[in-house]
């Protein structure tokens, strides 16, 4: 009797040994999942900020800034990059779409429509609540800040004067502006564009692994994040914001858990407890990274196993991680607004409250998905003619009030596409229905999960068509 053949190298198991062989070497100790690890940074970061506060620990302070401003400095260094690819291959990759500017102009109109809904609730919850009211905070306290935003700088500076200072400066509405036009100009080109489509299509892969990698540091940012904020504003901070800060985050949570899933409800006929159990990664990771472009595989991976088309997600994704804002620029400038203006002692009036809900409306681009909202801030006030060292006043308490706003401009990132999808009769109600969470590991989880769904269907079927 003949004895079997060896083992094969791709029989052995993921411990490099073959089946049956004894184990060796070392035993890796298996993670916490991710959402753990956030929530175990969160609570170091805490006591880490307390312990360097309460006892004046000036090198754990250091270190916990050191730590927080390099993981958002990580995230930053991809955004322009990453937009612009992101941006102008999604743009090319309409081709294989049908009525794609009407997949686009629904898009549009469903950001506007909930844009309008998440500010009039803003304005709605300030009005009730007074938060500028007894804080004890007087103009004295405020400070102009560094950067401003103007119509006239918005209007005016959407095109750049040359092609590298949008990335240089970090422009992300220039940089919107640059990827349109060469995503449009490739699609013009047609066959010939297609070397230089391939290389975005790879380099937009190659960016978005090394996110990946940023994005697994996230636990070890949030103790940096959340740690500095304790370290340098104690909990005596709240206090004086207490109603500030309620009222930007129950605005945050009825849009969040009532308007959303209302709209997924009522407008995609789909169940909202589904689209919240697979978005549940994309949320817990802008909640602490406070960026939605940094969030911006994450969330492209959701809509894609919710049943959006990966044509179609790939565009209305990135879109809308640079204009959809509703935390930032629809719910959170309405109640600065009021707030600022009570502190000031002044009188707002309905044409300013219509003013608000105008800029909200159409100005939400300026906040392009980075940490904060100081632009968005500055353009709302300018606007009212409110005083711009009011914004000093909201700069302390902004960290803590940026997690809840961004995890909320994600979730209608993600809710909008499934709506549209799902309104035009593009979405895979059956990959919708079935769509459970993921574990956040690797980018390349996204592109197996697309490639794998591209390869079991021909290719006439591949290409995404809307209902007459």
């Amino acid at each position: 009797m003949s004895s079997p053949p060896p083992a094969s190298p791709d029989s052995r198991d993921s411990s490099g040994s073959s089946p049956g062989a004894p184990a060796s070497g070392r035993r890796r100790i298996p993670l916490p999942p991710f959402w753990a690890q956030i929530l175990l940074g969160l609570a170091l970061g805490v006591l880490l900020g307390w312990v360097a506060r309460t006892w004046n620990v000036d090198w754990l302070g250091r270190t916990l800034q050191e730590v927080g401003d390099t993981f958002v400095q990580l995230l930053r260094l991809a955004v322009g990059p990453l937009v612009f690819l992101a941006i102008a291959v999604s743009i090319t990759r309409l081709r294989n779409v049908s009525n794609a500017a009407r997949l686009a102009g629904r898009t549009l109109l469903w950001f506007l429509v909930t844009s309008l809904i998440a500010v009039a609730i803003g304005i709605t919850i300030g009005l009730l609540t007074n938060p500028g009211d007894g804080t004890g905070l007087t103009p004295a306290d405020g400070a102009r800040p560094d950067s401003e935003g103007s119509w006239l700088d918005f209007l005016t500076g959407i095109i750049p004067t040359d092609v590298v200072t949008p990335f240089t400066e970090l422009n992300v509405l220039q940089i919107v502006f640059l990827a349109a036009v060469t995503g449009v100009a490739a699609l013009q080109l047609g066959e010939r564009a297609a070397p230089v489509v391939t290389f975005g299509e790879t380099t937009l892969e190659l960016l978005q692994k090394v996110l990946w990698w940023v994005i697994r540091l996230a636990p070890l940012g949030t103790v940096g994040l959340i740690g500095r904020a304790i370290n340098e504003y104690g909990w005596d901070l709240l206090g004086d914001y207490a109603t500030f800060t309620v009222d930007v985050y129950v605005g945050c949570a009825l849009v969040l858990f009532g308007v959303y899933p209302l709209l997924l409800r009522v407008a995609a006929g789909v169940s909202p407890v589904r689209f919240f159990r697979a978005a549940w990664p994309a949320l817990q990771l802008a909640f602490v990274s406070r960026s939605s472009v940094g969030t911006l595989p994450v969330t492209q991976k959701v809509t894609e196993r919710l049943g959006v088309p990966r044509e179609y997600g790939s565009f209305a994704v990135p879109f809308g991680a640079t204009t959809k804002m509703d935390g930032c620029a629809a719910i959170y400038p309405a109640l600065a607004a009021i707030f600022v203006a009570e502190i000031f002692g002044v009188d707002l009036g309905l044409r300013d409250y219509v003013l608000i809900v105008f800029v909200s409306v159409i100005g939400s681009a300026a906040t392009a998905g980075l940490t904060g909202a100081t632009v968005m801030t500055t353009l709302t006030l300018s606007t009212l003619g409110l005083p711009l060292e009011g914004v000093g006043l909201l700069l302390a308490i902004d960290p803590i009030l940026d997690m809840m706003r961004t995890a909320t401009n994600v979730a209608g990132q993600a809710a909008v596409p499934v709506i549209v999808a799902a309104r035009e009769r593009i979405l895979d109600r059956e990959a919708y229905e079935n769509a459970t969470s993921f574990e956040i590991n690797d980018v390349n989880d996204v592109n197996a999960d697309a490639d794998g769904a591209a390869t079991a269907a021909p290719a006439e079927a591949r290409e995404v068509k809307t209902a007459a």
